[in-house]
């Protein structure tokens, strides 16, 4: 189904420690996660809270394990604060990951963004930007991404619940209002399942400008949950709102067949942040991993 050189499986740290909230999984140390993801097939990840910062220690380690970055998380603030503010710390982030081989940033906007507050329910609190703000959101993003290109990597937008970027609409304008040859997009099935939206159609729509993909599903009865309690984003992340593939409502068979027929190539990255110690890190590692090696065959 794909081509083993130019497509790759990796899987997040945040199932070992979650980044926004640190007490989940606060016992799990940076080698026992890497450790245990090698373990269970993987041979990549994203940056973690407990990752070194050390370009060298840090590639030592991985290396050890016959693991490579995939990417890491950017947090952009450019509808809320002066684009120099948000360009200084992408450099950094871009040069560091550039150093780890890395070939895509990941890019969310966190300007607005109630992804990170405990009390405000995520399903009715959400912030929309006016189209003032889509037009400085949009040429921010285009420069980033030409800093991007200049050391030949791609941003890839990550569309997020909770974030000015959540829904079919607003990822239409974000793709619509931005270069094509300098803004990409990240597919995430569990937000866009867990916000309502059709992912397929998607999924479909911007394929040729989807260069990541992150693996999430959705535990049905736990969105429901947070939408009729008003739950925020953080406490549905605790009630187990998000799992593994193979283990929720998504079936991965015909996004995997649209991704292989339309030839994509990159990171196929396992994320679903639960609290390990009621969904063991390890064992939903291998759980996922053996569902994804029934779709694809490796």
């Amino acid at each position: 189904m794909f081509n083993k050189e130019t497509v790759k499986l990796g899987i997040a740290p945040i199932a070992w420690t979650n980044d926004d909230m640190p007490d989940l999984g606060k016992e799990n140390t940076f080698e026992q996660c890497i450790s245990e993801m090698a373990l269970a097939g993987f041979t990549g990840s994203e940056v973690g809270c407990k990752y070194p910062k050390d370009i060298k220690v840090l590639k030592k380690a991985l290396d050890l394990r016959g693991l490579q970055i995939a990417s890491a998380w950017f947090s952009a603030f450019l509808t809320t604060k002066p684009y120099e503010d948000t360009a200084k710390e992408f450099i950094l982030h871009r040069d560091f990951l550039h150093a780890m081989g890395a070939k895509v940033i990941v890019v969310s906007e966190q300007g607005h963004s109630i992804q990170g507050k405990l009390d405000i329910p995520i399903f009715t609190g959400k912030y929309n930007l006016n189209d003032q703000e889509w037009q400085k959101f949009a040429e921010g993003l285009n420069k980033l991404g030409d800093l991007a290109k200049e050391k030949d990597m791609k941003l890839v937008y990550h569309h997020h619940m909770g974030t000015v970027v959540q829904t079919t609409e607003e990822i239409d304008r974000l793709m619509n209002t931005t270069d094509e040859n300098l803004v990409y997009l990240l597919f995430d099935s569990g937000h866009l399942a867990y916000s309502g939206e059709d992912f397929i159609s998607i999924l479909k729509k911007y394929i040729n400008r989807i260069k990541h993909v992150h693996l999430k599903d959705v535990r049905p009865e736990m969105r429901e949950r947070v939408r009729t309690e008003k739950l925020s984003f953080l406490q549905g992340v605790r009630a187990g709102a998000f799992t593994v593939p193979g283990d929720g409502c998504i079936d991965f068979g015909p996004i995997f067949t649209i991704l292989s027929e339309n030839k994509y190539e990159g990171w196929l990255l396992v994320e679903a942040e639960q609290d390990p110690a009621e969904a063991n890190a390890f064992e939903y590692a291998q759980k996922a991993r053996k569902y994804i090696k029934e779709k694809i065959g490796f």
